[in-house]
C-alpha cells in the first residue's frame, strides 16, 4: 500500500519512472530479475568456473592461457606435439614441480569432459568428484547444466529478438496502412500460420547438418506472427489518433510518424511479452532437443540430458537435476513478465 500511495503521489515522476517504481513493488517479479540477472551473467563466464584447462599457467617465466589458447604438450617439456591433457598425471606434473605455477577453475570439468578415473560405470551418480552425478557417457552433469542453461538463454534472446523485430515490422505496415494491404497480408499470413511447423522441421533436420543457426533460421520464420496481431491492432487504434493526424498535416513522412509517434505507444505488449516470448523459445529448444531435432549430440543441451534421465530412469539425477533447471528457469520468467504486465498496466497511475 506504501508504494502503491508513494507512486500516486509523485506525479510529477515521467510514465518510465513510474513503470519501474511499480515494478520494483512487485517483490516476487523483481526478486526474480536479479536473480535470472545473476544466474545468466555467471553462466557467461562458464569457461572460467568450469573447465578441464587451467586458467593461468606460469611455466619457466612465462605465461600460458589454456582455457583460451591451445598449447602442445611440448610446450611445457612434454613429449607429444599434440594438445596437452592437463587432468593427466605426467603433464601436471611438468607444470607444477618447481617455480611454476598453475591456477585453476573453480570446477575441473567442461560440459565434454569425461570423468575416466571414475570407479562407477556410467551414469554415476553423485560423488565427491562429480556434485550431480555423470551421465551416460562418463560427462559431468552439473557442468552441461550449466553450458546447457547459457546455450538455452541465449538460443530465446537470439530468437524473441529476430522475432520482435519481423512481427514489428509486419504489424506495423498492416496497421497504419490499413486497407487492401493489411487484408492481402493478413491472408497471407493465415496460410503460412497454417503450414506443418513440425514437419518442416524434421525434413530439414534430415536434409540440412543440425546446427543451432538452423534452428533459429526455422523457428523465427514462425515465431513472428503472434507478436505482430498485438502491434498490427495497436497501430490500428493510433492511426486515427489527433497526434497522429496533427503530424501528418504538418508533413511529416510515414516512416516518421511510424516510427516516432506509433511505434512506442505501441511498446506495451511487445514488452510485456518478453520474458513469455524468451520462456517460449527455451521450451522449443529442450523439446526439439529431447525428440533428437536440435543441436548436434556433442553441444551441452537440457533436452539431451532429459532424453538421457528417460533412457536411465535409474538415474535419477539426470532428470531430476535438468527438471529444477528448466522448471526454475521458467518460473523466473514467468514472475518477470507477470511483474512486467501490471507495470505498464495503464489503468495504474
Amino acid at each position: 500500500m506504501k508504494n502503491n500511495i508513494g507512486i500516486t503521489n509523485n506525479v510529477h515522476l515521467s510514465p518510465g519512472r513510474r513503470s519501474w517504481l511499480r515494478f520494483k513493488a512487485n517483490r516476487r517479479g523483481y526478486i526474480s530479475l536479479w536473480l535470472f540477472s545473476i544466474i545468466f551473467v555467471l553462466s557467461l563466464f562458464a569457461e572460467v568456473l568450469l573447465n578441464d584447462k587451467p586458467l593461468v599457467v606460469s611455466y619457466q617465466d612465462e605465461l600460458f592461457f589454456p582455457f583460451l589458447i591451445t598449447y602442445p604438450e611440448t610446450a611445457f617439456g612434454g613429449d607429444f606435439d599434440t594438445e596437452a591433457d592437463y587432468s593427466d598425471a605426467y603433464v601436471r606434473e611438468l607444470i607444477t614441480t618447481g617455480n611454476n605455477w598453475v591456477i585453476d577453475p573453480l570446477i575441473h570439468y567442461s560440459y565434454n569432459t569425461i570423468n575416466f578415473r571414475s570407479e562407477l560405470p556410467n551414469p554415476a551418480p553423485p560423488t565427491s568428484q562429480n556434485l550431480i552425478g555423470t551421465d551416460d557417457r562418463g560427462r559431468d552433469v552439473f557442468a552441461r547444466l550449466v553450458y546447457g542453461f547459457r546455450l538455452s538463454v541465449l538460443f530465446a534472446f537470439a530468437l524473441t529478438a529476430i522475432g520482435v523485430a519481423i512481427g514489428i515490422l509486419a504489424g506495423a505496415v498492416q496497421g497504419y496502412f490499413s486497407g487492401r494491404l493489411d487484408l492481402i497480408m493478413q491472408r497471407l499470413i493465415e496460410v503460412w500460420a497454417s503450414m506443418p511447423e513440425l514437419y518442416l522441421l524434421i525434413i530439414f533436420a534430415s536434409i540440412f547438418q543440425p546446427s543451432i543457426w538452423l534452428l533459429i533460421i526455422l523457428l523465427s520464420m514462425f515465431g513472428w506472427m503472434g507478436l505482430s496481431d498485438y502491434v498490427r491492432a495497436e497501430f490500428l487504434r493510433g492511426r486515427n489518433m489527433d497526434y497522429v493526424r496533427a503530424a501528418r498535416a504538418m508533413g511529416l513522412s510515414d516512416v516518421a510518424i511510424m516510427r516516432h509517434h506509433l511505434l512506442p505507444n505501441s511498446m506495451t505488449p511487445v514488452i510485456t511479452f518478453l520474458p513469455f516470448r524468451i520462456s517460449g523459445s527455451i521450451l522449443a529448444l529442450t523439446s526439439l532437443d529431447f525428440l533428437g531435432l536440435g543441436v548436434p549430440p556433442t553441444t551441452p543441451s537440457l533436452g539431451e540430458l532429459l532424453a538421457q534421465g528417460k533412457e536411465n530412469i535409474e538415474a535419477w539425477w539426470l532428470s531430476l537435476s535438468t527438471f529444477i533447471v528448466l522448471v526454475g528457469t521458467l518460473m523466473l520468467l514467468i514472475f518477470i513478465g507477470e511483474a512486467l504486465r501490471e507495470a505498464l498496466d495503464t489503468r495504474k497511475v
